[in-house]
């Protein structure tokens, strides 16, 4: 930085006026970090813009003074992607907050970047239509971090990741320059299309600054059934049996360690008296009363074929949403433990194979630690959770998760995996980054990041060096 902290302070008050410039140690500390414990937050200040022209002026001083930038949206990244701890200057997005314009014909929604998902999904309803892209933080989380990291969720097995709604991106590049990529076009065929580099490149390229997104249908009457089974071979017999004849639009899994967490934090009640090793949640389309039969035709076969032991299935909207419930709350509820987590995919057929190599490594290295499973098993993405024991200190604890990392993404390399399949890079997951690219590929990366953001200000140190 070639300028005082007091004459940069002051050149941001011009910008963005002195109510939004924060440097309170309160504000530094919740706008410096997101939901990863694992670094400490230390911004030099917190600004928030109000609109692209604001952001514009803020990236041109922060190239003019040499200030490293850092985006916050929500700050519900699990990879430290949004963490300020050098001495960065947090631009938040929280009053960028606003739904622009919908078009019924198109189907397609412009926001701001600190429009929250779960606005945008009741924003959706209200208009007769779905935003699908949906996970346990959708009530906090901003659409500009979502596409940032490349979201997943929930629906993917049906729906897809955030990239496949985005239709159009305004993003401020690292040199200042403000680009419209795309302008909501269904079909352009006019070369390369940066849209998809912004997508998922945790703002390490530029500032997401306005987001045209797709709408689709809403589904119907959705139902959920929960199957118990001894093991994941057979949960992959029941998802391909269940995929052959429905159209599922969610197929989820969890353990029966993490199922019990769950029902003492939140007082739930079990889906069915049968404990079961692991769990399946199935969601699907009630669009006539073949796919009730079709359902329940399928759960016989798979008792019959032994691959569950017990189920249930939703008769209504509330039934559905405590079912839901028995997923979705897990990652609230184990958040208590400080969790060690790991967010890695493989293709779906080497699942069963992938989760037994990894759990039996980590209980190997650290029978005393308990271990939750959870995921999205329908796409691959397994969440892998070790919890603290209350007796051991955090730093040791993350210390000894550290030394089984490693390993764990040999295991995701020699199977053609990811390290990370959607919560992203950030600082977490960057010393791991050669497990699932290439030499060549981290070089290619580096070279766009230096055609978008010159002088290295955006986000610097995330995703890669």
């Amino acid at each position: 930085m070639n300028c005082s902290k007091a004459e940069l302070l002051e050149k941001l008050i011009e910008i963005v006026g002195e109510d939004w410039l924060k440097t309170d140690p309160a504000d530094l500390e919740t706008y410096g970090k997101d939901w990863t414990k694992a670094y400490p937050a230390n911004p030099i200040a917190i600004v928030l813009p109000k609109d692209t022209d604001e952001v514009v002026a803020l990236v041109q001083l922060a190239n003019l003074h040499e200030v490293a930038l850092v985006p916050s949206g929500g700050r519900t990244g699990l990879s430290g992607g949004a963490v300020a701890a050098n001495g960065e200057l947090v631009v938040a997005f929280d009053r960028m907050n606003k739904i622009l314009e919908f078009n019924p014909a198109d189907r397609q929604v412009v926001c701001e970047p600190g429009v929250v998902t779960q606005q945008l999904q009741q924003f959706a309803e209200q208009e007769g239509l779905f935003y699908p892209v949906d996970f346990a933080s959708s009530g906090s989380s901003q659409l500009g971090g979502n596409v940032s990291t490349n979201a997943g969720g929930i629906k993917v097995i049906r729906y897809g990741m955030t990239r496949e709604w985005v239709k159009g991106l305004k993003v401020v590049t690292g040199s200042g320059e403000l680009l419209d990529l795309n302008r909501g076009l269904s079909k352009n065929a006019t070369g390369y299309d940066f849209r998809h580099l912004f997508t998922g490149a945790e703002g390490t390229l530029g500032f997401i600054v306005e987001l045209t997104l797709a709408l689709t249908s809403m589904p119907k009457d959705p139902t959920v059934l929960v199957l118990g089974a001894e093991g994941m071979e057979p949960i992959m017999q029941v998802l391909q049996k269940f995929q052959g004849e429905l159209n599922l639009t969610a197929f989820e899994f969890f353990s029966e360690k993490a199922l019990k967490h769950v029902i003492e934090e939140k007082q739930l009640q079990r889906p069915f008296e049968t404990e079961s090793e692991f769990y399946a949640l199935i969601e699907f389309e009630h669009q006539s009363e073949q796919d009730i039969d079709t359902a329940m035709h399928l759960f016989e076969t798979c008792l019959e074929e032994g691959w569950i032991v017990d189920g249930t299935i939703s008769q209504n909207s509330t039934q559905a949403n405590n079912l839901w419930r028995l997923r979705e709350d897990i990652s609230e509820t184990i958040s208590t433990f400080t969790p060690y987590k790991n967010d890695i995919s493989v293709k779906v057929s080497k699942v069963p194979e992938f989760l037994q190599e990894v759990d039996s490594l980590v209980t190997s290295s650290y029978p005393d630690f308990e271990i939750i499973w959870f995921g999205h098993i329908g796409d691959g993405n397994v969440h892998l959770n070790i919890l603290k024991p209350e007796s051991l200190a955090a730093e040791a604890f993350f210390e000894k998760c550290a030394k089984v990392s490693n390993l764990v993404f040999e295991i995701v390399e020699k199977h053609g995996g990811s390290i990370s399949a959607e919560h992203g890079v950030g600082l977490l997951k960057k010393p791991f980054l050669h497990y699932s690219r290439s030499p060549a590929e981290m070089a290619y990366m580096k070279a766009v990041k230096k055609i978008f953001d010159p002088n290295n200000i955006m986000n610097p140190g995330k995703l890669i060096d």
